[in-house]
């Protein structure tokens, strides 16, 4: 008969040292975790401790928070990741490591509004999923709506000054 080991109190885990970390995170899992890092142990342990204790994510909570995962086009899921295959640790315990971006930095949100003064006139265009808004109509670009308010070609980030916002960010 295998003796199960007495898990350490949330107010433990800042004392314990990396390999009792990989200890504590072997009896909890059933595997040691590939990367040693101590902070990133003690907050994934302290989470299920608690979550054990108090109960964790209600069912409806998780099956939301799957289907948004399985609807994100932002978000890569990691099946073939070597290092959880050799380990065994299931799906359902790994994490997303990498975010595809799939819009230009440089664009706020669609829905956000991007206004700029111009020539005494307030400029507003609206940020769609696929294009923008300007006047009522639709533009597949900024530098489109550029053109058409000042008559030449301009660079539509440079116009409205959002390649300001990403430099300033950086």
């Amino acid at each position: 008969m295998r003796k199960e080991k007495k898990l350490p109190a949330i107010s433990d885990l800042p004392r314990l040292s990396a390999p009792q970390l990989q200890a504590t995170h072997q009896e909890m899992f059933g595997a040691k975790h590939p990367i040693a890092n101590c902070q990133y142990l003690r907050r994934k342990i302290a989470w299920h401790l608690q979550a054990s204790k108090e109960g964790g994510l209600p069912e409806s909570v998780r099956q939301y928070a799957f289907a948004i995962a399985r609807g994100a086009e932002l978000r890569v899921r990691i099946a073939e990741n070597l290092s959880r295959r050799q380990t065994a640790i299931p799906l359902e315990q790994s994490v997303m490591t990498a975010v595809v971006q799939t819009r230009d930095a440089r664009l706020p949100m669609p829905g956000s509004l991007v206004v700029k003064k111009y020539k005494d006139r307030t400029l507003v265009v609206k940020v769609l999923d696929n294009g923008f808004e300007y006047e009522g109509r639709r533009f597949t670009s900024l530098s489109t709506i550029a053109a058409e308010i000042t008559g030449t070609r301009w660079n539509g980030f440079a116009f409205f000054g959002l390649d300001r916002e990403v430099r300033r960010a950086s």
